[in-house]
C-alpha cells in the first residue's frame, strides 16, 4: 500500500526511489549520475570512477505507528511510502532529509548514535524537543569541529544526532 505524497500509481519501492531521484536532487552535484545504455558496459578500475548518490539511514523500531507519529508531529515529517499489510516499513521525509522505518517489536535500541542529520536551526528544534518532552541525551552546544550539536533519543531510544553547521 502506498500512501502520502507519493503517486498512486506507485506500486512498488524501485518505482519509489526512481521517482525520488527524479525529483528530489536539490543541486545538480547531488544528483546521481544518468545510468549507462543497456549496450554500454559499465566498466571501473577502482571505487573512485564510481559515483554514490544519496543515503538514507534505516532505522528499527518497535511501533512503526508510533515511530511516524513521533517523526511527523515532532520533527515535521511526511511519510512517502509504506510497504506491507500490517506495515513494517515507511519512508518518511521532510526537505531534503529521508528516514527509512523497519518494523521489529522485539527491537533494543543502542547505546550509539542512529543518524546524524543538519538543519538550519538546531537551536531552534532543540526548544522544540524539549517543549514536547523528548528525551535529551547530550544538549545543546557548540562544538569545537564547527557545528551546533545535541543528541536526543526517539521513543524507541535510537540516538540522533543533530547538527547545525556554524559560520
Amino acid at each position: 500500500m502506498v500512501t502520502g505524497a507519493a503517486p498512486a500509481a506507485l506500486t512498488s519501492y524501485r518505482a519509489f526511489c526512481i521517482e525520488q531521484q527524479m525529483d528530489t536532487a536539490p543541486d545538480p552535484a547531488c544528483a546521481p549520475p544518468p545510468l549507462p545504455d543497456k549496450e554500454e558496459k559499465m566498466v571501473s578500475s577502482s571505487v573512485s570512477d564510481i559515483a554514490f548518490g544519496r543515503t538514507a539511514p534505516g532505522i528499527c523500531v518497535r511501533d512503526i505507528h508510533a515511530a511516524y507519529d513521533f517523526y511527523s508531529r515532532i520533527l515535521g515529517f511526511d511519510k512517502v511510502f509504506e510497504n506491507g499489510d500490517p506495515v513494517g516499513f515507511m519512508v518518511l521525509k521532510k526537505d531534503h532529509a529521508e528516514i527509512h522505518l523497519t518494523q521489529k517489536p522485539d527491537y533494543k535500541a543502542s547505546t550509539v548514535n542512529v543518524m546524524h542529520m543538519f538543519v538550519s536551526d538546531a537551536a531552534a528544534l532543540y526548544a522544540i524537543c524539549e517543549a514536547e518532552g523528548v528525551r535529551i541525551i547530550k544538549r545543546l552546544m557548540d562544538k569545537d569541529y564547527g557545528q551546533r550539536a545535541f543528541v536526543f533519543a526517539d521513543p524507541d531510544g535510537n540516538r540522533i544526532d543533530i547538527g547545525e553547521r556554524l559560520p
